[in-house]
């Protein structure tokens, strides 16, 4: 299998909240050289600016995290710009490894991909048994593409590429954006804002009864770097903690960490999203070894931790 040993590895989002935890990995396995462009240095929704990259740098790997992402509310607004940015990155990336002589291509996948109302635990046997959630399935279906192009090019040309499951993700460095946040973050913001400005009341979407499986930030990048260099199959593997709780469970443990003493109110004219989501985690570390080390509750306990500290020195608005 190959060794990310002396050797150049691309990662598309490397500046973002996981791409900067895969590179502190990656650094650990000593490659020769991690390529970490900027968005400003590469639109990996352009052809001729991801050609340009691929043919000049000649990367062995390439770990593909780049990709639009939001809460409820973003993807439900702008169905067409999720799928196409996230659909044309993978489809620019994967021909252009395979054009470049990429050794490994790592594709980042989600747990959007699997049907609405796939039987719990999802299986990656169950990804074509439904259509996903409504709300983000454009989002979805566009990196369910980039699994189907991956094995496409496998079948057909050898090409070695990996497509990943992952699942919802929290930890420092998050997004904290009042608009753009995934939930914990979100509820992480409001909960804190709402404690300072002294507020009775914080309002969340839906009812608090859809459940979610949610993953530490540094497991999810030991992940793939595990993933980079022991598993070699084109059939997709779930990424995860294996873990489950409710919406509303959440709510009040964040509650509590941030000192918040107010009422939680549940604005159930809003969306719930999908109905209930945890991973079948045993194909990862049966495969590669894998399995979350990071608890719960200790996992939002720093990352409530790292945000209050942030906002203190000024680092989030």
């Amino acid at each position: 299998m190959p060794s990310l040993k002396d050797k150049s590895v691309l990662i598309t989002g490397a500046h973002g909240f996981l791409g900067r935890h895969v590179v502190a990995e990656l650094k650990k396995h000593s490659p020769s050289e991690i390529i970490a462009p900027k968005r400003d240095e590469c639109d990996f929704r352009k052809r001729e600016e991801v050609d340009a990259l691929l043919s000049s740098k000649m990367p062995a790997f390439v770990i593909h995290l780049a990709g639009r992402v939001g809460g409820i509310g973003e993807t439900k607004a702008h169905p067409g710009g999720f799928f196409f940015d996230n659909a044309s990155m993978a489809l620019n990336l994967i021909d252009s490894s395979y054009q470049n002589g990429v050794e490994k291509f790592v594709g980042l996948g989600s747990v959007c991909s699997y049907p609405k109302f796939a039987p719990i635990p999802f299986r990656e046997s169950d990804l074509w048994e439904g259509y996903p959630e409504e709300t983000n399935a454009p989002y979805g279906l566009a990196k369910k593409m980039m699994m189907v192009h991956t094995q496409a090019y496998s079948e057909e040309y050898g090409f070695n590429g990996i497509h990943l499951l992952g699942v919802n993700l929290y930890g420092p460095h998050d997004n904290f954006h009042p608009e753009s946040s995934h939930v914990i973050a979100g509820m992480i913001r409001k909960f804190t804002d709402a404690k300072e400005a002294g507020s009775r009341e914080v309002v969340f979407w839906g009812d608090g009864s859809p459940t979610r499986e949610f993953l530490y930030v540094e497991d999810c990048a030991r992940g793939i770097v595990l993933a980079a260099e022991k598993y070699d199959s084109p059939a997709p593997i779930n990424l995860g903690s294996g873990m489950e709780i409710s919406i509303h469970e959440l709510a009040q443990k964040l509650k509590t960490l941030t000192g918040f003493v107010g009422e939680i109110t549940w604005d159930t004219s809003r969306p719930n999203g999908q109905p209930r989501r945890c991973l079948d985690v045993s194909l990862a570390e049966k495969e590669f070894g894998f399995k979350a080390q990071v608890g719960f509750d200790e996992g939002l306990k720093r990352t409530v931790e790292w945000y209050v500290n942030a906002k203190k020195e000024g680092e989030i608005q």
